[in-house]
């Protein structure tokens, strides 16, 4: 396979592969989205943050973001509370209940992966987890993908 050919194949795959973890999220909860799922593990990660840090993060547009908030709230799933820093400014944070439901669909979806994975050889395994990596490492927000 040439590098044109290559490039096309794994276009493809990657597309198969997002159609696919949108379907996976819902099906392990669903109230939460794909993107609600990742906004999540973002504000687990950071230990709280702004809306407006989220769409910067993600370069989605603040709608956007607001849309997700705004239902992640309404779930019962996050809070917005006042910087200790700045009183006018609000932080996003998971509740014990997000906490509880981002670590079940977190298990949910490491067992899906080792299930799938579980037939490839250790070899492998490190070298598509290596490729992925250096291929995340350069697709910062902003860039076109």
């Amino acid at each position: 396979m040439d590098a044109a050919d290559a490039v096309e194949t794994i276009q493809r795959e990657m597309t198969v592969f997002a159609r696919r973890a949108r379907a996976a999220a819902g099906r392990m909860h669903p109230e939460l989205s794909l993107v609600s799922y990742t906004l999540l593990g973002h504000l687990e990660e950071s230990g709280g943050c702004r809306a407006t840090d989220l769409a910067a993060h993600y370069a989605l547009d603040k709608s956007t973001v607001s849309r997700q908030v705004a239902a992640l709230e309404r779930a019962g799933l996050i809070q917005r509370r006042p910087d200790p820093e700045d009183q006018r400014v609000l932080v996003l944070h998971l509740t014990e209940t997000g906490r509880h439901i981002l670590a079940q669909v977190t298990e949910s979806r490491r067992s899906a992966f080792r299930e799938r994975l579980a037939d490839w050889p250790a070899e492998d395994l490190s070298m598509f987890a290596d490729c992925l990596v250096r291929y995340n490492a350069d697709s910062g927000p902003g860039r076109q993908e």
